[in-house]
C-alpha cells in the first residue's frame, strides 16, 4: 500500500543526472538498435539498382513473415496514418458506408479520416479505456462496406479483441472489408489475421519493428486484393493498388526511403530470430512487468484488457500524469503523459522497441525514483520486485 504526501512538488534533480543514459521509454518512437542505426550510414543505394530491388523484396518478405500469414506487404514512405489512408481509399469506393469502432485517440482518427473523404460513416464508440463490444460493432456492420478498427489503442493501453470482433462482424456481413490499425500490435501482440478474417493490416516503422520513423506498412490478404480499386479518386501517392503491383515486381511508383528500408531489414532480423509465439510471449511479459511495478507503487493500469505494447498507468493519488512524465524527463527518460484530454489522468511507458526484460526492470526503478521525488511514500524495491515476479 502506498501513501502520498500532500505536496507532489518535484525535488531537485540529482547531481549525477547528466551521467544517465537518455532513453526512449515512450510508445513510439522507440529505442533503435545500434546495428539498425549503422545500416543508415551505408553508402547511398539507388532504389532502381539490383541491390535496391533486392532490399525492397527482402524487406517485404520479412514483413509477411513477421505477420505469420501470406499477406502481401506494401511499404510506404509515410507514417502509419499515411499507410492507413492508402489502405482505406484503395479498398473502399467513394460514398460507401464505413463503420468506425473507436475507444481512444487513435481509433477516433480513422473515423475523422473517413468523414473527410466523404464516406457514409457510422461511429460505434466506447469511452476511452473501455473495450469495444463485438456484438455492437457487428450490428453496425450489417450494411457496411468497410470496418475500420484499432487493435491496440496506444492512448489507453487497451487491447481490443480483434478476433472476436472480426468474427462477429463477418457473420453479419460476409463481404465486409476489415481494415485493422495494428500500428502498436504488429510484431508485439498475438495477431492472426487469416484465422480471424481481417483483410488489411496497417502498421508503422517506429513501433514494434524498432526502426526510425518514416515507413508505413500495409499488408493485404489474397482475397481483398481482388477487390482493390483501380485509380482511386481519393489518392495518387497513396494509391495502394498501383503501389502493390509495383512492389510485387520489385519497383515503386515513387522514390522510396530505401535507406530506411535496409535499416528495417536489420531490425526485422532480430525479431524473426525467434518463433512468433516466443516473440509475442516475451513482449507480453515485459509489459506485464511494467504494469505490475506500477500497480505495486499505486499506479494501476487504465484498461481492463491490456495491450503488450504500452503500460498506460494511473498515477498515485495526488500526482498527475504530466508530473510523472516531466520527472522522468528530468532524469533523461522520455515517457509520455496521457493523450488530451487525459494528460493528467494517466502516463505511458513502453518496452516496445529495442528493449529487453532487463529494461523493464530498469523502468520499474525509474518509476520508483520519479514517484519518490514527487512525494509518494512506498518501500524502496517494491516496484522492481513486482516486475521481477511478473517476468518469471
Amino acid at each position: 500500500m502506498t501513501q502520498t504526501a500532500p505536496s507532489a512538488q518535484t525535488s531537485d534533480v540529482p547531481e549525477y543526472t547528466p551521467l544517465n543514459r537518455h532513453r526512449l521509454i515512450a510508445p513510439g518512437p522507440v529505442e533503435v538498435a545500434p546495428d539498425v542505426l549503422l545500416a543508415l550510414a551505408q553508402p547511398q543505394m539507388h532504389h532502381r539498382a539490383k541491390e535496391g530491388i533486392e532490399k525492397l523484396m527482402y524487406a517485404r518478405q520479412q514483413l509477411s513473415q513477421l505477420l505469420g500469414d501470406p499477406y502481401d506487404a506494401v511499404i510506404t514512405t509515410s507514417s502509419g496514418t499515411g499507410a492507413f489512408e492508402g489502405a482505406l481509399v484503395s479498398t473502399t469506393p467513394p460514398g460507401a458506408k464505413v463503420v468506425n469502432a473507436q475507444a481512444g485517440k487513435f481509433s477516433e482518427r480513422w473515423g475523422q479520416m473517413a468523414q473527410r473523404f466523404g464516406y457514409d460513416v457510422q461511429i460505434v464508440a466506447k469511452p476511452w479505456g473501455e473495450l469495444l463490444d463485438a456484438d455492437e460493432v457487428a450490428e453496425a456492420c450489417k450494411d457496411a462496406y468497410t470496418l475500420c478498427i484499432t487493435h491496440s489503442e496506444t492512448s489507453t493501453g487497451a487491447l481490443h479483441d480483434l478476433g472476436a470482433i472480426a468474427k462477429a462482424a463477418r457473420a453479419q456481413n460476409p463481404d465486409l472489408i476489415i481494415i485493422a490499425d495494428c500500428i502498436t500490435s504488429y510484431g508485439v501482440a498475438e495477431l492472426r489475421p487469416a484465422a480471424w478474417g481481417v483483410d488489411v493490416i496497417v502498421s508503422g516503422s517506429q513501433k514494434g519493428t524498432a526502426t526510425p520513423p518514416g515507413l508505413g506498412f500495409v499488408l493485404f490478404s489474397p482475397e481483398v486484393q481482388t477487390r482493390m480499386i483501380k485509380d482511386t479518386p481519393h489518392g495518387f501517392y497513396l494509391d495502394m493498388t498501383r503501389e502493390l503491383a509495383g512492389q510485387k515486381a520489385g519497383s515503386t511508383p515513387q522514390t522510396p526511403a530505401i535507406n530506411l528500408i535496409y535499416a528495417l531489414s536489420v531490425a526485422l532480423d532480430r525479431l524473426l530470430a525467434v518463433p512468433l509465439d516466443v516473440l509475442w510471449a516475451e513482449q507480453h511479459r515485459k509489459n506485464t512487468a511494467l504494469i505490475a511495478a506500477g500497480t505495486a507503487l499505486g499506479a494501476p493500469a487504465w484498461a481492463a484488457r491490456t495491450s503488450p505494447a504500452v503500460a498506460v498507468l494511473r498515477p498515485p493519488a495526488g500526482v498527475t500524469g504530466r508530473q510523472v512524465a516531466a520527472r522522468l524527463a528530468a532524469l533523461g527518460q522520455r515517457a509520455l503523459a496521457g493523450q488530451a484530454p487525459h494528460e493528467d489522468a494517466v502516463f505511458r511507458v513502453s518496452t516496445m522497441g529495442y528493449a529487453d526484460r532487463y529494461d523493464a526492470l530498469a523502468i520499474a526503478g525509474m518509476l520508483e525514483d520519479a514517484f519518490a521525488a514527487l512525494g509518494v511514500q512506498f518501500e524502496r524495491g517494491t516496484g522492481v520486485q513486482a516486475a521481477w515476479q511478473a517476468l518469471k
